[in-house]
């Protein structure tokens, strides 16, 4: 079967492009390299003695995506492409609705042309705002803080609706909670640019050396220490869960949305004395005030994807801890 995956050379992406060629999948990517870069394909290619054909694009252009559509006659698309920093979409909301909800709309504008109906999309827990309750499930009412966040729930919503309209697409909608780790060879992982908006970047930075120290936004939430409490997932694992959701999907014509999560919850300070287990590095921190729109504990009840896709997260916190470091300890600068 070949697959596009759009936005395949970023972070989740090119993590998700191994687990497909693992299981025997044919790998297209298109990414217009925004926010990511070309040199995590080529690892993998010469990781795994393959090669990935690649095509420097964004997804808004449907001429250059019906030509990519002819050329390969795809069987599935798994859909990363997109802005994903929530700072950055508080100050340029035009530009992420734009980018995500345009690109998604363009997107299946071709698919629907080209009669391949089978998606897996990329969406986010974000789509529930402040949970009433943890764990969360699939069936929680759904609230966003932020443009980012909205832009999820607005293309949920589309894809909703497309499947109302037609019951003869395929469609996957999987909620993420925190990706974090890197695959195990150390060849390829998060490179964020400029200075990193998620925990374990930053704290891999500190204790590479390019940054001083990791602030840590609120010491008083109620939690058992005082830090925000997160569902933190190996990227392997949400990328197993893709490969897991396409072969489900490939059975018959249907809208299904899953949490992919480990169901456990840790604080920021869980995670910062993990990472100094696995690192044997003391990581130099500050509480600082809150920061607007952050939650106080946010993990999944992942119940539902091991009924329906099989799927359950493996790995730990510290094989996440020890996976991000060898990746940050043998790629300094990243990329």
């Amino acid at each position: 079967m070949k697959i596009l995956v759009t936005g395949g050379s970023g972070y989740i992406g090119s993590h998700t492009c191994i687990e497909l060629i693992k299981a025997g999948y044919q790998v297209v990517v298109v990414d217009n390299l925004c926010n990511s870069s070309i040199e995590s394909l080529k690892r993998i290619e010469n990781l795994y003695s393959c090669k990935i054909p690649f095509h420097k694009q964004d997804v808004r252009n449907q001429e250059a995506m019906r030509s990519i559509f002819d050329q390969y006659n795809f069987d599935g698309v798994i859909h990363f492409a997109g802005l994903k920093a929530v700072g950055d979409s508080v100050s340029m909301p035009i530009e992420y609705y734009s980018s995500n909800v345009g690109g998604a709309i363009a997107l299946m504008e071709v698919m629907k042309e080209q009669n391949c109906r089978a998606l897996v999309f990329s969406s986010s827990a974000t789509v529930y705002g402040d949970p009433h309750k943890v764990p969360i499930k699939e069936d929680f009412p759904l609230s966003v803080a932020n443009p980012y966040g909205r832009s999820k729930l607005v293309i949920e919503d589309f894809l909703r609706d497309v499947f109302i309209s037609e019951n003869s697409w395929s469609i996957g909608l999987l909620r993420y909670f925190n990706p974090v780790g890197a695959h195990n060879s150390g060849i390829i992982g998060e490179d964020p640019r400029n200075t990193p908006n998620n925990l374990m970047p930053y704290i891999s930075q500190v204790a590479i050396g390019n940054l001083e120290k990791l602030r840590v936004f609120g010491g008083d939430y109620n939690t058992p220490d005082g830090t925000g409490v997160r569902d933190y997932i190996h990227v392997v694992d949400l990328a197993k869960g893709h490969v897991k959701a396409l072969q489900v999907l490939k059975n018959k014509s249907q809208l299904m949305t899953v949490n992919l999560g480990s169901g456990q919850g840790y604080s920021v300070l869980d995670v910062i004395k993990a990472f100094e287990e696995a690192s044997g590095i003391k990581i130099p921190y500050e509480v600082v005030s809150r920061r607007a729109g952050d939650v106080s504990t946010c993990y999944a009840d992942p119940s539902y994807a091991l009924e329906i896709l099989g799927w359950s997260a493996e790995y730990k916190l510290n094989q996440m801890c020890e996976d991000s470091w060898r990746w940050q300890s043998m790629n300094p600068n990243g990329y």
